[in-house]
């Protein structure tokens, strides 16, 4: 009984020690602090406990997506360029940014239209990047389209000014 007990105490004194980990911090010649496990001439001993946070178990249920019911009324809108906007840019680049309200539900798809013509999509992004656009005056507008491809929104159209470095005069 008695070898029994010593085994408990000796065993609980080692998990105990394990526990604590010990430090030594010494200082470099730039006078920054440099931590080690082992002691060097000069440093000084500082003792860490381990006190290890054990997270409570989480879901691994995804999250639910919103599911576009049949009556649903989106509102789709262009954000950027702003309408009546001028874009300042010499490699003709401009970027799209349209809303879908009341959300972006799995399965939409969202079309791009520059001056009565499809340049993007069907996509489910409702930013898009137009390269090489001509300068001057355009209109953009986007479609909404649920997943059978039947177009449920269409947002109003939005005119932007595209300024560009003229070949003539470069100015």
């Amino acid at each position: 009984m008695k070898k029994a007990v010593w085994l408990l105490l000796i065993t609980s004194l080692a998990l105990s020690a394990a526990d604590d980990k010990k430090v030594f911090v010494t200082k470099d010649k730039n006078n920054n602090l440099v931590f080690s496990d082992s002691p060097s001439p000069g440093a000084t001993q500082v003792t860490v406990k381990d006190n290890a946070t054990i997270m409570a178990p989480t879901s691994s249920v995804p999250l639910s997506t919103p599911v576009v019911q049949e009556d649903t009324k989106f509102e789709v809108a262009i954000s950027k360029p702003e309408q009546q906007g001028t874009v300042r840019e010499n490699s003709g680049t401009v970027y799209v940014s349209g809303q879908i309200k009341p959300m972006f539900a799995t399965g939409l798809r969202v079309k791009l239209y520059l001056d009565g013509k499809q340049v993007a999509g069907p996509t489910g992004n409702a930013n898009f990047i137009l390269h090489d656009v001509e300068r001057g005056e355009h209109q953009l507008m986007l479609e909404l389209l649920n997943e059978s491809g039947k177009v449920i929104a269409t947002s109003p159209t939005t005119t932007f000014y595209l300024h560009r470095a003229s070949i003539i005069s470069p100015k």
